[in-house]
């Protein structure tokens, strides 16, 4: 017969295998998803406590199965109103809880009037519930207009904690402008690093190409730059999202959660972000608009480095990287000449000068040197001083 200590075992070995099992399930889940996962738990513990008390108390004297199913339908309306609870700013939550007591005094000071008519219960009970209802929504509607931010502390945080975050994209990191930018002070506030694109930042780091390996590298030492800087906060925040696989619709979902901007100089990411109502910083814009502006029919001085996909035409790029395509200059290639703008080209990957090289004011302008006549102060060829060294000697 077997006895009590082995009865006790064989009950609680498969809640023991099931908890083997959980510990190592959760093992696997990555570390930015730890927290959702933790938080899920605790919902869901908390809906099936409150369905279990229910099934247990059977309130209004009902059955037991009917009380857990009403326990299980409120506690998830409760979870349910937790999570949209979370997506309300601090001001309207203040602004809802203050206009709910002033609905709820003022409801009490009417029912102390209508008191003395002796009015029905459920007309008391229909004022409590209008006045509270019409002060929470004009509280939470009006409670924008709160200025907490002049109270200082932790109330001043609400209005900066997170507009002032910018997420980091990889392609930005390993550009490396990010950092000259942050130096001279035009980026404040926090730049957000998440965990995810440091692990794609070490994959690059490590690959095998030695091109994707520098470049990978690079990234790595930008952000030790940024971390050095003494007015900017860098923080790298553990959120993932393990339904999403792309990095850039990862980036997004994050840029929801902390409601702020994606800095990045990624066209693609930079449509998609939009499309999903995320504000973006392009690095490559901000290149753009700091560039000199050039009208056509200027002249500007050019060197042609290279002949152009079009019949004659030769291709010459500015300081800043802005590609400059000559016509008629294929013949001028690795010569340095003035050319007549024709139009600028502006689009969001950048800025094209379409110009015109005029070769005949070229040909007048060497035939002009040409024809100057030789003064004796000018510098004498030294064919000519040989035939006169000759002479002498002679």
């Amino acid at each position: 017969m077997p006895c009590k200590g082995d009865i006790l075992l064989a009950r609680c070995a498969p809640l023991f295998l099931a908890f083997t099992a959980f510990i190592q399930w959760q093992s696997l889940v990555p570390e930015g998803g730890a927290f959702l996962f933790d938080l899920a738990m605790v919902r869901a513990i908390f809906v099936l406590v409150l369905s279990a008390s229910a099934y247990a108390l059977h309130p209004f004297h009902l059955s037991p199965w009917i009380s857990a199913g009403g326990g299980l339908l409120i506690g998830c309306s409760i979870v349910f109103f937790e999570i949209r609870l979370e997506r309300v700013s601090l001001t309207r939550l203040i602004g809802a809880a203050f206009g709910s007591v002033l609905g709820i005094f003022g409801a009490f000071l009417i029912s102390l009037v209508l008191s003395k008519a002796n009015p029905e219960p459920f007309v008391q009970v229909c004022l409590l519930l209008f006045m509270g209802y019409i002060g929470l929504v004009v509280g939470a509607t009006k409670g924008d207009m709160l200025n907490l931010a002049a109270l200082g502390g932790i109330f001043g945080m609400e209005n900066t904690s997170k507009k002032s975050f910018k997420i980091l994209d990889t392609s930005v990191i390993i550009d490396g402008r990010i950092a000259d930018i942050a130096e001279t002070g035009f980026l404040d506030g926090v730049l957000v690093i998440p965990q995810f694109v440091l692990r794609e930042l070490q994959l690059v780091a490590d690959s095998a190409d030695s091109m994707k390996r520098n470049r990978g590298r690079r990234g790595l030492d930008i952000l030790q730059r940024v971390q050095k800087m003494a007015h900017l906060k860098v923080q790298i925040v553990e959120e993932d999202f393990p339904h999403v696989r792309e990095v850039d619709m990862k980036l997004i979902e994050l840029a929801k959660v902390f409601d702020c901007k994606v800095v990045t100089n990624d066209f693609n990411l930079n449509k998609v972000a939009q499309l999903h109502g995320v504000e973006v910083l392009n690095i490559n814009e901000l290149a753009n608009s700091l560039k000199p502006i050039v009208l056509p029919g200027e002249t500007m001085r050019v060197f042609i480095l290279k002949e152009g996909k079009e019949y004659n035409q030769g291709v010459a790029y500015l300081d800043d990287g802005t590609m400059v395509v000559v016509d008629n200059a294929k013949k001028m290639i690795s010569k340095t000449i003035d050319i007549s703008v024709t139009s600028v080209l502006q689009t969001t990957a950048g800025k094209m000068i379409f110009g015109k090289f005029d070769d005949r004011m070229y040909a007048a302008a060497g035939a002009e040197r040409h024809e100057r006549p030789v003064r004796k102060s000018d510098p004498q060829p030294m064919t000519s001083l040989a035939a006169e060294k000759t002479t002498i000697e002679s």
